[in-house]
């Protein structure tokens, strides 16, 4: 069975996971940024990259049951973060870190509508 649109998933999860990792690891690396950084982000960063780029990344290369709900957790997560940077630090927040959240949802939304092509393929090769 051909997974293309999974493995290009799989593949953008893992970019955008490694992206994470190295911005928030600089800042809790003690790389001091000429901007304000919210205390709790490279923490959150750091963390939902380690998770997109193992797991989430294992899940969808795989093809697990798993793998639609991980995305779509890590998406609302960074939906969730995006929406509180936006409110409650709208003041403070860097645009940087606007931007980098930004990149995010817009990948996770790409990984997302690959995994349902690739699952409306999947359906129509086992009629």
């Amino acid at each position: 069975m051909n997974s293309i649109y999974r493995k290009i998933a799989g593949v953008l999860a893992f970019i955008i996971g490694a992206m994470a990792i190295f911005a928030g690891g600089q800042v809790l690396l003690g790389k001091i940024m000429d901007y304000y950084v919210i205390d709790w982000l490279p923490i959150y960063n750091f963390s939902i990259g380690l998770l997109s780029s193992l797991a989430a990344v294992i899940l969808i290369w795989k093809g697990s049951k798993l793998a639609m709900s991980a995305a779509i957790g890590i998406f609302a997560s960074h939906g969730i973060v995006m929406l509180v940077i936006q409110t409650a630090y709208r003041e403070v927040v860097a645009t940087d870190s606007i931007k980098a959240m930004t990149v995010r949802l817009v990948v996770w939304v790409i990984i997302l509508t690959l995994m349902i092509v690739q699952t409306q393929k999947d359906k129509n090769i086992s009629k």
